[in-house]
């Protein structure tokens, strides 16, 4: 379900069984930004007509966001997240989709970019680092980086902190010591992160070395 802002609400289980729901509040701002960036040009806030959308794009957009919430305490994932949220909504409203979508890519910028954020391996980096760098804003950014390389600036962030961690372990370093050294809040989401991306956790990454 999508409700706009200020658009009053209420509702109701349809059966005595109940129902459960999460709710994701999104500054109007931030998606305005993103879908300026989408269209290539400013245009209303996106508006899903349905009380309950069966939009795919959207419905895809809303899975990511659900997936994403401990990756979401980093900037970079949180203009990813937007930018997924403010596609599935164009993709929702007919007047949005007829606009026409130009659109240019600065590859000098999204090299400064990634250049930025491959030196930056041992920590987080923040949306405004990014846009200081470029001279883009963040969702800006976030697309072409995707248009260009074929990833988000988080993931690739995230990425080569992974690389910097598999050389730390390489170096017999303790897995609490090398998720603190490249930037991960805590070893339990290093864990997480470097298993889904290597396959398998980092205590049997270091006990294969050995």
């Amino acid at each position: 379900m999508v409700l706009h802002p200020d658009e009053l609400h209420n509702g109701r289980a349809g059966s005595d069984e109940g129902f459960g729901y999460r709710m994701l509040y999104v500054d109007p701002a931030c998606i305005s930004d993103a879908v300026r960036v989408i269209v290539g040009r400013p245009c209303p806030l996106p508006f899903v007509r349905e009380s309950v959308s069966e939009n795919k794009v959207l419905a895809h957009a809303i899975q990511l966001v659900s997936m994403c919430s401990e990756k979401a305490k980093e900037t970079l994932a949180r203009d990813e997240i937007i930018l997924h949220l403010a596609n599935g909504l164009i993709s929702g409203d007919p007047d949005c989709n007829k606009l026409n979508r130009k659109y240019t890519i600065n590859y000098q910028a999204v090299d400064r970019a990634r250049e930025y954020l491959y030196h930056a391996n041992n920590r987080i980096v923040h949306s405004t680092e990014l846009e200081k760098v470029t001279g883009l804003t963040r969702y800006d950014l976030s697309r072409q980086f995707r248009k260009v390389l074929g990833t988000s600036p988080y993931r690739y962030s995230v990425n080569r902190r992974l690389d910097a961690a598999r050389q730390l372990i390489q170096q017999n370093k303790p897995i609490v010591e090398v998720a603190f050294e490249t930037g991960f809040s805590d070893q339990a989401h290093f864990s997480r992160l470097f298993k889904s991306a290597c396959g398998i956790t980092p205590g049997r990454y270091a006990s294969i070395g050995k």
